[in-house]
C-alpha cells in the first residue's frame, strides 16, 4: 500500500481499443463500459511454421486509415512472449498517426524478451501494463511458466 502515480482519461476524448485476436478479446470485452468514447478495432496475426522456422503474417485488420488527433490507443494482448506480434501491431498503429506517448499496451503476462524488444523499438514514453512478468521464454517462444494458450483458455477450446 502506498502512493501511486495515475493518469486520468477524459471520457469525452477519443479512445481506441485494439485487441489482437482472438485472445485479446477477453481483455477488451468490458472497456466500452468504462470508457464511453471507445471504438474497438481488431488485428489478427497468423503464426506459421515452415521447416520449424516461425514466421508471422498479418491475417487481417480493421483499423482506421488515420486515428483522430490525440486519440489514446490501448493495444491488448494477454501474452507478450518474444515481442514479435506486439511490435508488428504497434508498427501498424504508428503508421496511422499515433505517437508512443498515446499508446498503452495491456497484457496479463509479459516476458523479458518482449519487454526488451519494445524498449529498443519504441524508446521513450510507451507504457506497458502487465499483470505479471514471467522470467523466461523457451526455445519454442512460449512463456515459462506462462498460462498456456490464452485464446484457448478464454474461449474454452
Amino acid at each position: 500500500m502506498g502512493v501511486a502515480s495515475v493518469e486520468f482519461i477524459d471520457p469525452r476524448e477519443p479512445v481506441a481499443i485494439v485487441p489482437i485476436l482472438r485472445a485479446g478479446l477477453a481483455l477488451a470485452e468490458h472497456a466500452p463500459s468504462i470508457l464511453p468514447a471507445t471504438k474497438t478495432y481488431h488485428l489478427v496475426y497468423e503464426k506459421i511454421y515452415i521447416l520449424w522456422e516461425f514466421l508471422m503474417g498479418l491475417g487481417s485488420f480493421k483499423l482506421p486509415d488515420q486515428f483522430p488527433e490525440g486519440c489514446r490507443v490501448f493495444v491488448v494482448d494477454p501474452m507478450l512472449a518474444t515481442g514479435g506480434t506486439i511490435v508488428a501491431a504497434l508498427d501498424l498503429i504508428k503508421e496511422r498517426g499515433v505517437d508512443n506517448i498515446q499508446i498503452k499496451v495491456v497484457s496479463a503476462v509479459a516476458a523479458p524478451p518482449a519487454l526488451q524488444k519494445l524498449s529498443e523499438k519504441f524508446p521513450g514514453m510507451l507504457h506497458v501494463y502487465a499483470g505479471i512478468i514471467d522470467p523466461t521464454v523457451n526455445d519454442k517462444g512460449f512463456i515459462i511458466p506462462g498460462l498456456g494458450d490464452a485464446g484457448d483458455r478464454s474461449f474454452g477450446t
